[in-house]
């Protein structure tokens, strides 16, 4: 089997940058990443990185690529099962069009894994998924097709339901919701395990089996500190792991999120104060919580901003806010692979990962720079392999 070799570019690795370096691939997998060194004649087809940074793959934590197509508008709308506000047995890799052309833009801008995410109107929206930004299948891209279960609090369950005069109308409601199906699907568990047990099989309850069990984490839509806080309460009632997403309001409690450990997948920062949720919106929000320590990863939230904004996120964070540029780099690479359960294949350049690249004409955080190609599993899929 034919390698590939990376070669003479500017290396972003854990432990720093490798000047004029050499990444080798075989198998989908890296093999090397390190210093130059003559390679066996025919073993490697070689791609000519001198002046250009190879990065690994960028990540984007929080998306709804694909469930949200496109140019299809409300044919293409399948985010969101609204027709009961907890829906934990819907899966989003059940609703993704794999022909979306955000894929394609988010190979070009040096994008290969993207968590991808039912809607918020539900207060349990189903099962999210982590997929590479390439394949001609959604079974084909995904990495996990489960990485944990969406919850939502604030507005947005209120709205859709509330408008419909029916739970929840208020924050107690979806709260209450949140801890009904919980002790639900425990009394279910309890049923199941009996032996003999002529229980049912209920696909609602036995979503929610492996959050209750600590061994996939609730992801939770919360903007105000308010409710990223109920979100901790439940999560302590039940023993859950939990991530924030969005987090707007990240920032009046990250001494809190810090000390608990509790990621937040924060972002998009440089949208609109489109909502009351958003009043607070601090542009500054991901620095702010990367200083007191918390473990941030950057989002788009795309389609609310483009998938190709990732980088320009980032960029914004140390050009604007004086952020450091290693832990800001880190929220678009292995902070989110961490945050996703993923770190063992993605998110940094090493021996025995997936061989998810990007190359850039300089640094990724230069806001100069320009992706002039991606790789995903060793495969070229953007940009040419010859310059």
């Amino acid at each position: 089997m034919k390698g590939s070799a990376i070669a003479g570019g500017d290396i972003i690795t854990p432990g720093g940058i490798i000047k004029a370096g050499i990444v080798l691939t075989r198998g989908g997998k890296i093999e090397y990443a390190g210093p130059y060194k003559r390679l066996p004649q025919g073993v490697y087809a070689e791609i000519d990185a001198v002046g250009l940074t190879v990065s690994p793959g960028l990540i984007d934590a929080h998306t709804h690529l694909g469930v949200y197509a496109e140019g299809t508008g409300a044919p293409g709308e399948d985010g969101n099962e609204m027709s009961d506000p907890v829906t934990p047995h819907v899966r989003a890799i059940d609703g993704i069009d794999a022909r979306d052309k955000a894929f394609e833009e988010a190979r070009q801008a040096g994008i290969t894994t993207v968590m991808i995410t039912p809607g918020s109107a539900n207060v349990i929206g189903g099962s999210v998924c982590a997929v590479k930004t390439c394949g001609n299948t959604a079974d084909e891209m995904a990495i996990n097709a489960d990485i944990g279960q969406k919850m939502a609090t604030g507005e947005n369950p209120k709205r859709v339901y509330g408008g419909q005069h029916k739970a929840p109308m208020t924050r107690m409601g979806i709260a209450a919701l949140i801890r009904n199906a919980l002790v639900e699907a425990d009394n279910y568990k309890k049923k199941r395990a009996k032996k003999k047990s002529d229980a049912p099989r209920d696909l609602k309850m036995e979503s929610l089996i492996a959050v209750l069990e600590g061994r996939l984490p609730a992801r939770v839509h919360a903007h105000k500190a308010d409710d990223i806080v109920t979100a901790i309460r439940i999560a302590d009632e039940f023993r859950l792991k939990i991530v924030i997403e969005h987090g707007t309001e990240a920032y009046k409690i990250a001494d809190l999120l810090a000390k608990r450990k509790i990621p937040v997948n924060i972002g998009p920062s440089t949208s609109s104060r489109s909502k009351i949720e958003l009043r607070d919106l601090v542009r500054d929000n991901a620095v702010r919580c990367m200083k007191a320590g918390v473990r941030v990863s950057l989002i788009t939230d795309h389609p609310v901003i483009p998938i190709q904004e990732l980088r320009h996120e980032a960029v914004k964070l140390v050009r604007d806010h004086g952020a450091d540029m290693t832990v800001v780099f880190n929220a678009i690479t292995l902070n989110p692979a961490l945050t996703l359960g993923l770190e063992k294949r993605i998110g940094s350049i090493e021996k025995g990962k997936d061989a998810d690249l990007a190359l850039f004409s300089a640094h990724p955080l230069d806001p100069s720079a320009l992706c002039v190609m991606t790789l995903i599993g060793g495969d070229v899929v953007h940009g040419a392999t010859t310059r």
